[in-house]
Parts: structure tokens; sequence; C-alpha cells
């Protein structure tokens, strides 16, 4: 399909000026003078433009600029997505586009506009008769459930009530206490959804690592970075993520084979520092997100010799469980039944882990990851 019709073209003012070989722009395809074939590409970028602000050119101003990294680059900047007449043909459009990429195979990263068009993001995944796992990084939970309530406090309510239902898992990062209503945690939790506070994350990294693996599209808001680090948000708050945090997540979530969409929301330029501080984070973080896709292993086949199976006696039900540890990350899953047969469930019953969820098997206990997804498998 021609997606001329979606998309203005990059300004040329933004890239006219880079001549380095080595640069990020002279290492992809842009939209300029002619839309460029995206069918073969790896990775497409989609600029979302808003009337009062420019947050997707203001940040590839810093992207073009920065040097490419590993990989054979097959990258397509599409332009900026018109946004028609509304918020609901916004969300459409956003939709669509991701739908017909994500059907070539290619993984559409979104670039702008407020945190609730994460929903068209999610929408895309209507037609591909597949559960999804959602990963959100954000200082706040956004399940307001009050239409007064400003959309982008409301989009995560709304998805988790979409219909028809394909949301196997909710995974929430970097959220801050004394900015949700614990009822809204109480709710996620009953849901056997995942949801971890700045503080979790902060001791342990590395054990948020998995939690990553298991998504299918991811969605971060700006809001979730310090305001030290990223003063270019309406919500900026004083603490949260530093930019280097935020770059480890995108890292993780780049490398995570099952991860098919990414968007990047919540950038005011208006409200950013004079230098542009937060356009250069969120750059980074882009940067990062795709040297992480270029460094995927192809660790899917559990069967194969890439892969070694440790099964876990257990002192009561269930009696076994199994393990698997990659030869080549040293990365680890583990395997849930699936009780019923479900076909639907089938590619989420092997889930990402960690080492210590292998050790606590080892002690008797069964880990929280085994316990939540079974629940959501019955």
């Amino acid at each position: 399909m021609d997606l001329t019709i979606f998309f203005s073209p990059v300004d040329e003012s933004i890239y006219e000026n880079i001549t380095s070989p080595s640069s990020f722009y002279k290492n992809i395809r842009v939209y300029g003078d002619k839309m460029p074939d995206y069918r073969d590409s790896h990775i497409v970028l989609i600029g979302i433009t808003d009337p009062d602000t420019k947050a997707s050119d203001e940040i590839r101003k810093k992207l073009y600029n920065l040097k490419r990294g590993t990989g054979a680059y097959r990258i397509v900047d599409l332009g900026n997505l018109n946004p028609g007449h509304d918020r609901a043909e916004l969300y459409t459009r956003i939709s669509e586009v991701c739908r017909i990429v994500l059907e070539q195979n290619v993984l559409p990263i979104i670039i702008g506009g407020a945190h609730d068009l994460d929903y068209g993001q999610y929408a895309a995944y209507e037609t591909f008769e597949k559960l999804v796992s959602f990963l959100n990084v954000d200082a706040f939970l956004d399940l307001e459930d009050d239409p007064s309530a400003p959309v982008e406090r409301r989009h995560i309510h709304k998805i988790l009530l979409h219909e028809p239902n394909y949301l196997f898992n909710y995974i929430h990062l970097a959220y801050q206490s004394y900015l949700i209503d614990p009822l809204s945690v109480s709710v996620l939790e009953k849901l056997y959804f995942e949801a971890f506070r700045i503080g979790q994350m902060r001791t342990n990294m590395q054990e948020m690592e998995p939690s990553i693996r298991h998504a299918d599209l991811l969605s971060f808001d700006i809001t979730a970075i310090r305001s030290s680090d990223a003063p270019g948000n309406c919500h900026a708050q004083a603490f949260g993520l530093t930019g280097e945090e935020a770059c480890q997540i995108c890292w993780y979530a780049g490398m995570n084979e099952k991860l098919s969409s990414v968007g990047f929301y919540g950038y005011h330029p208006e409200l950013d520092d004079a230098h542009q501080k937060t356009a250069s984070v969120v750059a980074t973080m882009l940067w990062y997100f795709i040297e992480g896709y270029y460094h995927r292993k192809n660790e899917q086949n559990f069967k194969g010799n890439d892969f070694i199976k440790y099964t876990v006696s257990m002192p009561s039900d269930p009696e076994t469980i199994s393990f698997y540890k990659s030869k080549m990350s040293e990365k680890w899953w583990l395997e849930v039944p699936n009780p019923n047969g479900v076909k639907r469930y089938t590619r989420n019953s092997i889930i990402p882990c960690s080492y210590n969820d292998y050790q606590l098997a080892t002690k008797g206990e069964v880990p929280e990851r085994y316990i939540s997804t079974l629940a959501k498998l019955i």
C-alpha cells in the first residue's frame, strides 16, 4: 500500500547540513522528495505532528547527527503522520499504518505526540489473532475512568477494556507511589499484571530485564524521566529515571525478539531547555533501542541445541518446573503448562525469567512469574 497519503515528508532543513558519512542520517532512507519503499526495511520511524509542537522534528535533529551503530541498517523514516480531523481519526491512522508495516515484519517506532496515542499503537494488533504483552514506562498509571479527566490520564484504562480483548500481560515500569492512587496498583495485581516502582527498579535493574523481554510492544512516556534529564514534558517530575536508566530499558527492549513496535511519547519542545536536552535524551534512547535490535540473538527455538533445559522437582504442586538457559546469551526462561491446551496461549507458555527464579525453584518456592502466568492461562 502507498503510505504517501498518510504522511508529510521530513523538512529538508533538518538534514541538509549533515555531511558525515558515519552519521545516522546518512545510513537510513528518509522521505524527502519521494517516499522510500519500506517493505524491505527492518525498522520505520513514524513522526507525530501536533498542531502546536514539532516534537518529532526536534528529536530528528538530534538523532540524525548521532553516529550509526552496529548492524546492517535497513531503516526508513516515513516522515510525519498527518493527524486527521480529530483524536479518534489520529488513533485510527496510527493503528492502520502500524498494522500495515507489521504485516511486512517491519518494526514501527512512533516519535512524538501525547501518551494516549499508544491506544492506536495497541489497536494495530487487533487483527493478528494473537495475545500480546504490553510494556508501559510512565511515572503515572493513567487508569482514570472519569470521562472528564484528560485523555492522557485515561488511555491505559481504555486499553484494558478494549474489545476484543487480546491483552495477555501488562507490565508497568517506573511508577511513583506519591503520584498514583494505591487502589490502581491493587487493580493491576488482581489482574495478575506487573507494576514496579522506580525504587524497585533502581535496586536491581537487571531483574527488570525478563519483564521487558516479555513484551510485544513498548510505550514510553518521557514523564518517567526526571526533570533534570528531561525537562521538556508538561508533567516533568523532580524524581524519576535517569537518562542512562531510560537508555538501558531501551537497550533491553531492542534486544527483545518478541517486541515488534515502540512509541516515545510526551515530549514538548517548547518546555525544553536552550540546548534541547530532552530531545537529545530521547534521540539517544532511540539509538540504544535500535542498537539493541541489531544485537538480537534469534533465541526462539527452545528445543534446539542452543539451550540447556533444567527440570526442577518441587515439594508440592506443580511436581516439576522446567527452565531453559540460552548458551549464547545466558538468559533464562521458564515453562508454564497450558492447562486447557488452548492454541492462542501457546506462545505465552514459555516466559522470560531470571536466574533468581531458577534459584527460588531449587529451594522449593514457586516463582511469582510462574503463578501469575498460570493464573492468566486458566
